[in-house]
């Protein structure tokens, strides 16, 4: 599993959980026993390791109680971790992109027929239940963007760790870079689906069907099966490693996508083309460093 991971995150007011479930988060929560977004990645990253190394290879799972919580205007929200449904759709998306035998190679395929058999059964008695949490590997999708405004932008330039472990998380002396260097956005639910609407309001007048529209589409339906009241949250994760203090001060990835999606609205293809160029130039050599790996 790659720590070079960004994360989409929506985090929803504890009242908006089945009371099962929300009783065991709020016996968690008062305990001060639940995650913060850095031990989140870590307890994600062990999950993987652990699946990869063993005996045959299996896939990550964490607890059902696994969440991060944070607090706004001194309400406590949770953003559950979801880490087995998360596994289940990643392995069925990987498994596509192959033929069998190779990707048996990968994972046995008494491994994955088990996965999905879980999924099913799962998904049965969960009909209208999505995980919280999405991710980005090398790059930070281009249609998260959109959600987020830039003065929802909270940066902080912590030390940058030159190297990750082997075994989780950061090593030796740059661990405690890693908790303290972030960019991260958060916004109110409604304002993201507000957004969201508007950009998709465009794409669809001035662009033919295809993956943008489509993309942008999904990210709408993801958001609409959660509490209206919840946070939606853009966190840059382990590719804040990736980038110098200069390059993380300066990127303005929401910036330039509103101003792309606002250009397109004007019928002005110049500066849409401008703006979107300018994200995917930047996350283009970010992603490069995946092949050089």
């Amino acid at each position: 599993m790659s720590v070079y991971v960004a994360y989409l995150r929506v985090y929803e007011p504890l009242g908006a959980f089945p009371e099962e479930r929300q009783r065991r988060l709020r016996t968690l929560l008062e305990a001060g026993r639940l995650l913060d977004r850095r031990r989140a990645m870590e307890t994600e990253h062990h999950a993987a390791l652990r699946a990869v190394v063993s005996v045959p290879p299996g896939l990550a799972s964490g607890r059902d109680v696994d969440a991060i919580a944070t607090t706004e205007d001194g309400v406590p929200y949770l953003c559950p971790l979801d880490l087995r449904v998360r596994c289940w759709e990643a392995l069925a998306e990987f498994r596509e992109l192959l033929p069998d035998p190779l990707a048996d190679a990968f994972v046995p395929a008494a491994v994955a027929a088990e996965a999905d058999g879980d999924a099913t059964a799962w998904q049965q008695r969960n009909p209208d239940a999505r995980p919280h949490v999405l991710t980005g590997r090398w790059q930070v999708p281009v249609r998260w963007l959109v959600l987020f405004e830039p003065g929802e932008r909270r940066l902080v330039l912590g030390p940058r760790a030159e190297r990750y472990a082997a075994v989780g998380g950061v090593a030796g002396r740059d661990r405690a870079a890693d908790l303290s260097r972030c960019l991260v956005y958060v916004t109110a639910m409604s304002r993201a689906r507000r957004r969201l609407a508007r950009a998709l309001a465009v794409v669809r007048r001035t662009l033919e069907d295809g993956p943008v529209v489509a993309g942008i589409e999904d990210l709408g339906r993801w958001l609409e099966a959660f509490h209206p009241h919840s946070l939606v949250e853009l966190d840059y994760g382990g590719l804040v490693h990736l980038m110098d203090d200069d390059a993380l001060s300066e990127d303005q990835s929401v910036a330039d996508i509103a101003d792309s999606v606002a250009a397109l609205g004007r019928g002005d293809a110049a500066g849409a083309t401008a703006g979107y160029e300018r994200v995917t130039a930047r996350w283009r050599s970010i992603a490069s460093v995946e092949a050089g790996n």
